[in-house]
């Protein structure tokens, strides 16, 4: 498949159970290696898009492809992994016995006991692989959930809710497997209510209100410009302005130059200047709008 093509492409979707609207025309692309979180309250609609793309619910109208290839036909499941928010493991099996069962049903061709303790292995369950999923943890069974999503080798994993039953230790190990994932150009769709997991991990986000796409695009972009406070000694305005034509500042008291700055690729450029103009700098400190205000701000405006 080529890599112009979408991993994710979605257009005009709208899905309706009764007289609820669960996803009402929605929009959205996704770029192959991405690591993407979708974003929105309980009852927005994110579990129900997922269950379109992965084809375990039909749209009313509009169209979704996976790779190119119509959400829930066979060619897209065979390209995709997934991990549903409520899964149901069988007590009787082995984590082993569980992996290779659903290598198989995703048509691996790589099914062996080696490719099964790597997947245990990268969840953290090695020591684990003959016991019994009965025996198993909440966050032990969302590792060998994790696992199974993988299973089939996909191009694109979608996760749902993956570190929900996790602790601090989990959340990071599952982070840093998301980020294999992405270098290994495998695509991960992320749906969490954990919006500084999202923040850690994702490329690009989507926030979903009431069923409608209300903000899209690249994190940092969402986000906006950050704010660069510098404290200093004493110092000339104007030598500052001259050094750094084009970029406005504002002095706040107790000796703070506060900056508007785009990315943090400007701080080296502002503190040279400051020094240069003869002031001492003692604290630099930058601060962004955070995923969370975004988040809040976007879903009120649609509740007024």
């Amino acid at each position: 498949m080529a890599d112009s093509v979408p991993a994710v492409s979605v257009a005009n979707l709208t899905k309706t159970y009764g007289k609820v609207v669960a996803v009402a025309d929605v929009d959205m692309k996704l770029d192959a290696g991405d690591v993407f979180g979708l974003l929105g309250p309980n009852g927005a609609g994110k579990t129900t898009l997922v269950k379109i793309l992965v084809g375990l619910a039909r749209a009313d109208s509009g169209s979704a492809a996976v790779f190119g290839r119509q959400a829930g036909s066979l060619g897209a499941k065979r390209v995709s992994g997934y991990l549903p928010e409520l899964f149901r493991f069988p007590d009787w099996m082995t984590a082993t016995e569980f992996l290779d069962f659903h290598a198989k049903l995703a048509g691996s061709h790589r099914v062996h006991d080696k490719k099964t303790s790597m997947l245990l292995e990268r969840v953290g369950l090695s020591s684990r692989a003959d016991s019994r999923l009965g025996t198993f943890s909440k966050g032990m069974l969302q590792r060998v959930g994790i696992a199974q999503a993988l299973a089939g080798d996909p191009q694109i994993a979608f996760l749902d809710e993956p570190t929900s039953a996790l602790d601090p230790i989990g959340r990071r190990e599952v982070r840093d497997l998301i980020r294999e994932l992405r270098n290994d150009g495998v695509t991960v769709f992320l749906n969490s209510h954990l919006l500084s997991e999202v923040e850690m991990v994702c490329d690009r986000v989507a926030i979903l209100s009431k069923g409608r796409v209300v903000a899209q695009g690249k994190l940092e972009q969402l986000l906006g410009e950050r704010v660069l406070t510098v404290r200093v000694g004493e110092f000339e305005q104007d030598k500052v302005r001259e050094l750094l034509p084009g970029v406005d500042f504002h002095v706040r008291n107790e000796g703070r130059l506060v900056f508007n700055i785009a990315d943090e690729t400007m701080v080296p450029r502002v503190v040279r200047a400051i020094v240069n103009a003869g002031a001492d700098v003692y604290h630099v400190s930058i601060e962004s709008n955070s995923l969370e205000e975004l988040f809040v701000e976007m879903v009120e405006a649609t509740d007024k």
